[in-house]
């Protein structure tokens, strides 16, 4: 399958570069995948648009400000002549340092801009030297090994310091608003370097009306990084390796889960990391105890896992049977998962539509309720 498959002509007037004033007055596109339609909606609608016995599911990551300013604590280089005494040469120019996973206590892989000239061993300064990152090795595509230190508790040094790391697609700088509109509601669990996006319409009005009509909620954790935003730098989509990324289902989510599919009742996945971490639970649990098992007993198991799925059109979806989820980009693998679970065909004549009837795309932009 090739990735030009998944291009569409997206104009970048359309690419929501601020949040709405008010968090659930998103417009809403309904896709039914039965009757391979759509309608135009708006979000505040959902609760009453419902059956009244899903469940649904929710991200709770809450994005840390991981985006860091510093500058090279310096390099050392050796005066030619006859002693060849070291000096120290102070280096003046900015680093960024976009945080991306955080793989060991105080130590994460990073992105450094620029990056060619940040060799092993460098130290880069963050305000007044209250923060330091030690780059330990190099990855691919960029990525470093780094470790912090700091004056006190490296994580409140990060939230002092950092900056939310808003995607590339949002032309402007940061401002204050965005550590708030930039969480979503149901954000306590801190650690992801990018927002679930779809969970950002949801307004604690909205919540309330959900209780009322007792549509049943949880929530789990997936740290959105790299695997959710990085490009696909193959035109054969199948030899994309993908990045993992942590998450954790709660015992009682499990459980939840499994009692709504007894049920017969449908599992709406808020955000493509929900649809990640819960395919990827179902598909190691299956792995490990077999289809049968999995399907009679229990469609995930519990606990902390790695999510390296990469889901393609063609994929059995074994929990989800819903999604609300924004809009995507051209030849991303969100727009890849989206075809997954509609279809390629639906999924692109839907995208022309909210193109031409000027939707809002990607973070802050408005979303599509997939059923």
């Amino acid at each position: 399958m090739l990735l030009s498959d998944f291009q569409f002509e997206l104009p970048q007037e359309l690419i929501a570069q601020q949040p709405l004033p008010q968090r659930d007055a998103s417009r809403m596109l309904i896709l039914d995948r039965d009757k391979q339609t759509w309608e135009d909606s708006a979000f505040q609608a959902l609760p009453d648009l419902l059956q009244g016995d899903e469940l649904l599911v929710v991200n709770n990551a809450r994005v840390i400000p991981a985006r860091l300013f510093g500058r090279r604590e310096g390099v050392r280089s050796e005066e030619p002549g006859h002693n060849r005494r070291t000096v120290r040469e102070f280096l003046s120019s900015e680093i960024e340092v976009l945080l991306t996973r955080q793989v060991a206590p105080d130590e994460w892989e990073a992105l450094v801009r620029p990056g060619k000239k940040i060799r092993v061993g460098e130290r880069i300064d963050f305000g007044e030297r209250e923060l330091t990152a030690e780059v330990l090795s190099r990855g691919e595509y960029g990525l470093r090994r780094i470790r912090l230190t700091a004056k006190g508790e490296v994580s409140q040094a990060i939230e002092r310091l950092g900056h939310v790391p808003l995607p590339p697609y949002i032309s402007r700088e940061d401002g204050t608003a965005d550590r708030e509109r930039y969480q979503t509601i149901f954000a306590d669990h801190p650690g992801a370097v990018a927002a679930p996006t779809a969970g950002l319409h949801f307004s604690p009005a909205i919540l309330e009306r959900l209780g009322h009509r007792r549509i049943e909620t949880v929530s789990l954790t997936l740290d959105v990084g790299l695997g959710t935003f990085q490009p696909i730098h193959e035109e054969e989509i199948e030899r994309h390796k993908i990045h993992s990324e942590r998450y954790e289902i709660p015992e009682a989510v499990a459980a939840a889960i499994c009692r709504a599919r007894r049920e017969g009742r449908p599992i709406l996945a808020v955000g493509t990391t929900v649809v990640r971490a819960l395919e990827d639970a179902a598909e190691k649990s299956a792995a490990r105890h077999g289809e049968k098992w999995n399907t009679s007993n229990s469609l995930v198991e519990p606990g902390p896992a790695e999510a390296n799925i990469f889901m393609k059109p063609g994929h059995t979806f074994r929990v989800v049977n819903q999604l609300l989820t924004n809009f995507h980009l051209p030849q991303s693998t969100l727009l890849i998962l989206v075809s997954a679970f509609a279809g390629s065909e639906l999924i692109l004549r839907a995208y022309r539509h909210a193109v031409d009837a000027r939707y809002r795309f990607y973070s802050y932009g408005d979303c599509m309720w997939i059923r």
